[in-house]
């Protein structure tokens, strides 16, 4: 069996954060289970990203709305949001990594990135630009200066220690993250909810896949198994690809739904965090329990619906979706729900609840690495029979509940049957941070800071694109 490449990038020294043309970027992320403030500096001279500092809080710890505020969304489980309590949890989380680090938010960020994943609560994809100006007060609120945050108009705007690194003279940022054009149309209308997500997961894997010598240039599809799924697939275009794929729906949603039916966690708002145990589940435990696992893993898939998401739908796995806007744009969004709007989440938590009682925690966690693997599985399947899916085409796992325990493994075991290419674990990658990380890309390109000796955009095997690039605005 083929080992999976998994991406493990190195946390850089606070003396060479100081010494070196490192670009310090924050991303800072309100999901559904946690809220993140992740810090990466990238060396402008090797063109690789490391790790700074992360710090990480439940999101359903955020404070309650006050009286007057006004609840503008909520978690996945519940949790009701205010652009306030928002702003809060957001400038708090900031702070602390940026203390953490032994840095000054004004002096030694050079950019912050915000996302959310929190979109179950919205009634239409537009609604997340609320949730962005929440974030971005919570970032001023902290104390980031508003340049900061927006791409610069011109190189003088750049900190002077990067701009001998900067193309911004040669090219311009076009909204192309990494070489691939977002989906949107002339109208602007936004296909899924979690877009921006799929778009900095997808860059974070481009940058992670070079810690583990996998080229996930286009054609590439990217899925981010967080609470709820995202990511998307690119074409075969040069030099930008065009987005050709999205995923949405549930995804480590599900793995929740089974740890709940233990009563180990809090019925509502636990997860598989509040019990994650590190250590995978031993060879000797799994080989003598494999028909078990397998079995109850087949009947929790007879409750995970994936699939094309029908043209009727203007929600998927609790996301707001358009499918006839991604239609008209040529994309197609495949989803991934659990009965309708996760109407079988209960069935998920009944049959989590009877493997406990029969066979333990141990067992429970292998049950999930088999139904997490199957759902990569059929993900790639789907977008392999509509045509999605050639023969260079790189696949890339990032995620809580795609990355953790056996489910690398078991992923790369049955993507080995779509007989997509003969060296398959050469095209398959697996990320910690891809949000993060892509955070740090997509920062990056709007500041022009490429490296042509290093490219992350372009295709796979190809030159860097910049020659490209400049005959394209030009």
């Amino acid at each position: 069996m083929s080992k999976p490449r998994i991406a493990d990038s190195p946390t850089v020294r606070f003396i060479d954060l100081k010494s070196k043309p490192y670009f310090i970027v924050a991303s800072v992320e309100v999901g559904n289970t946690t809220t993140k403030c992740i810090l990466t500096a990238t060396n402008m001279e090797d063109g690789k990203t490391r790790h700074v500092t992360k710090v990480i809080k439940m999101t359903r710890d955020v404070r309650d709305p006050l009286p007057g505020e006004v609840v503008f969304g909520r978690t996945l489980n519940g949790i009701e949001l205010t652009r306030e309590s928002v702003s809060e949890l957001v400038r708090n989380t900031l702070v602390e990594a940026v203390k953490k680090a032994n840095l000054d938010i004004k002096t030694d960020l050079n950019f912050v990135v915000r996302s959310t994943g929190v979109v179950a609560g919205f009634d239409v994809p537009e609604e997340v630009g609320e949730f962005i100006k929440a974030l971005a007060d919570g970032c001023l609120l902290a104390g980031v200066p508003p340049k900061n945050m927006t791409p610069p108009m011109t190189i003088e705007n750049l900190p002077k220690k990067f701009q001998k690194f900067s193309k911004l003279k040669q090219v311009v940022f076009d909204g192309a993250v990494a070489s691939v054009n977002p989906p949107l149309g002339s109208t602007g209308v936004e296909i899924v909810a979690n877009e921006m997500e799929g778009e900095l997961a997808t860059a974070g894997i481009k940058e992670g896949a070079k810690w583990a010598n996998v080229d996930f240039r286009n054609p590439c599809l990217s899925i981010d198994f967080g609470t709820t799924l995202d990511g998307r697939i690119t074409s075969d275009d040069r030099p930008y690809a065009k987005t050709i794929g999205n995923f949405c729906g549930y995804a480590g949603a599900i793995p929740d739904a089974m740890i709940k039916g233990t009563h180990t966690v809090d019925v509502i708002l636990g997860t598989v965090l509040d019990v994650f145990d590190e250590k995978k589940t031993d060879i000797m435990t799994l080989k003598l329990n494999g028909k078990i696992i397998r079995e109850y893993a087949e009947k929790i898939h007879d409750h995970i619906i994936i699939e094309k998401v029908p043209k009727n739908r203007t929600r998927y796995g609790s996301v707001p979706v358009n499918p006839e806007a991604a239609d008209e744009l040529g994309v197609v969004l495949i989803g991934c729900d659990v009965g309708e709007n996760g109407s079988d989440m209960s069935k998920l938590s009944e049959l989590g609840g009877e493997i406990y009682k029969k066979h333990g925690l141990k067992i429970l966690f292998a049950v999930i690495d088999e139904v997490m693997a199957k759902v990569v599985y059929r993900l790639v399947k789907v977008a392999q029979d509509v045509g999605l899916v050639f023969e260079n085409t790189s696949i890339g796992i990032t995620g809580r509940a795609g990355i953790s325990g056996n489910k690398p493994k078991l992923a790369l075991k049955y993507l080995e049957d779509l007989n997509i290419n003969h060296n398959i674990e050469e095209r398959v990658v697996f990320v910690d941070d891809g949000l993060a990380r892509g955070a740090a890309v997509m920062a990056r390109c709007m500041n022009s800071l490429g490296t042509t000796q290093n490219p992350l955009g372009g295709h796979s095997g190809g030159k860097c694109i910049l020659g490209q690039r400049i005959k394209l605005q030009s």
